[in-house]
């Protein structure tokens, strides 16, 4: 025997079962009708032009990758090697002069009566912080 509650549940479940049930049916019209919509929008000739230009177009990129390939005027290891080497050189100049940049104002806002802030901009002193530049790393 099934009691009265349990048959006022499944009749509660039925109900919205057969709600959700309307809604998705409801939601399948309409998206074939957007489909419908859609595919009569483009024809099959212009669908054939579409997939003729996509093929050009991609053709003409397999043949911009295949002379990169075939590009022999690649750098050489040396070359690199000697570029990353300056870079190095480059960057420890950097930090070094920034160090002794920053020593130089410390040393004159040890005696001087206002901020740094208004050191720097009476002097005209542009940080690479003032323009979001970080160091790169070593």
């Amino acid at each position: 025997m099934v009691s009265d509650a349990d048959l006022q549940s499944l009749d509660a479940k039925i109900v919205t079962l057969t709600a959700k049930v309307q809604s998705l049916q409801q939601s399948c019209r309409h998206m074939e009708a957007e489909l419908k919509e859609l595919s009569s929008a483009l024809t099959t000739p212009e669908m054939q032009k579409e997939i003729q230009e996509l093929k050009k177009e991609c053709a003409g990129y397999t043949e911009r990758l295949k002379n990169i390939k075939a590009a022999t005027n690649h750098v050489t290891p040396e070359e690199k090697e000697q570029v990353y080497r300056e870079r190095q050189k480059y960057c420890k100049e950097w930090r070094k002069r920034k160090r002794m940049a920053t020593e130089l104002c410390d040393a004159i806002l040890e005696g001087y009566p206002k901020s740094k802030k208004q050191f720097f901009e009476e002097v005209g002193i542009e940080t690479d912080e003032d323009y979001n530049v970080k160091l790169p790393d070593p």
